[in-house]
């Protein structure tokens, strides 16, 4: 279960690029609230990123609280959903993309705005995958 720590790291940067900042930012709150016990007393003096923080967590991992563990675990699970979600989506919207958007720079969500502000063109295996996901609403 812990083990899935390294994974979470992720899943701002994938639900920011799946135009999803405020959900990321709210799992990260969480994250730092259920495990703040563990930062402050562990990690102190580990600087942010690249997953330096996850990496300290695990090294500590027998003195982690399983609030802390838990938090890290839900937060790896939706680290995979988002991905599979995202994964679903890019699949059924490649035509799309590549048609109307491919001229457009990857990332922070840009791909996405392409595709909504061609939405009357893009295919309607494309609207429902991003419906179905909750990319669009």
């Amino acid at each position: 279960m812990r083990k899935m720590i390294v994974g979470s790291m992720v899943v701002g940067a994938l639900m920011l690029v799946a135009g999803q900042a405020q959900a990321a930012d709210t799992m990260i709150d969480g994250l730092k609230k259920a495990c703040n016990k563990e930062l402050t007393t562990f990690c102190k003096g580990v600087p942010p990123g690249e997953g330096r923080i996850l990496a300290c967590l695990y090294a500590f991992e027998d003195k982690v609280s399983d609030k802390c563990a838990y938090a890290v675990y839900d937060a790896a699970d939706q680290l995979e959903k988002a991905v599979a979600a995202l994964k679903f989506a890019t699949t059924q919207c490649k035509d799309d993309l590549l048609k109307y958007c491919g001229d457009v720079e990857a990332g922070q969500g840009r791909g996405l705005a392409c595709l909504k502000k061609n939405d009357k063109s893009v295919s309607q295996s494309c609207k429902d995958a991003l419906k179905a996901t909750g990319l669009k609403k």
